[in-house]
């Protein structure tokens, strides 16, 4: 299957060699923009991969956070975000050909069931993002502190998210809850 990547980065010699590699290596021509705004909504759904840096990341993370399982981060600072794949400036081409090899093959695969939140887990984390104890949420939901506390080790594992700003963070960036 053929990949659809966007290149956004602000050195215009890193997007061209980002390009190169991706030409030489796996055939795939990336288009090269230089922001987000150039791309149009209904174009974004067609994209397999976004090669963004830090700083067009961090600038438009509201369009990038639903992104995470698409998105590759150039960057010098690791990003926190476990679920961005990374490649910094100073890889080696071959540390660049195999991160983006791993990268397509995992975008190739069906979503892991794992990375879905059930409703369950949905509704734990929406009480969790809303300032809710766990015995509150048990008390809400009708049941134990236990299950209360097992879907929360269950949410913290399948984004990796650990904080509480963390998943409350992630809950308004996918509309679970909104800001006050």
């Amino acid at each position: 299957m053929k990949q659809s990547v966007v290149i956004l980065l602000h050195d215009t010699l890193q997007s061209i060699g980002i390009r190169e590699i991706l030409r030489d290596s796996f055939g795939i021509e990336a288009l090269c923009l230089q922001s987000v705004d150039e791309m149009s909504i209904d174009v974004t759904k067609d994209i397999d991969c976004f090669v963004v840096d830090n700083i067009h990341f961090l600038a438009n993370i509201r369009f990038f956070l639903p992104q995470q399982t698409r998105t590759l981060v150039v960057t010098d600072v690791p990003l926190p975000q476990a679920e961005y794949k990374q490649i910094t400036p100073n890889d080696t081409e071959q540390e660049i050909v195999k991160t983006l090899s791993t990268f397509f093959e995992q975008s190739q695969e069906p979503q892991a069931q794992s990375s879905v939140l059930s409703q369950r887990e949905t509704e734990v984390l929406i009480l969790i993002a809303t300032g809710h104890i766990n015995k509150e949420i048990a008390d809400r939901l009708g049941i134990s502190l236990n299950t209360v506390l097992t879907h929360r080790k269950n949410i913290t594992a399948k984004l990796g998210i650990k904080s509480v700003s963390g998943l409350t963070f992630y809950a308004m960036m996918n509309g679970l809850v909104t800001p006050h």
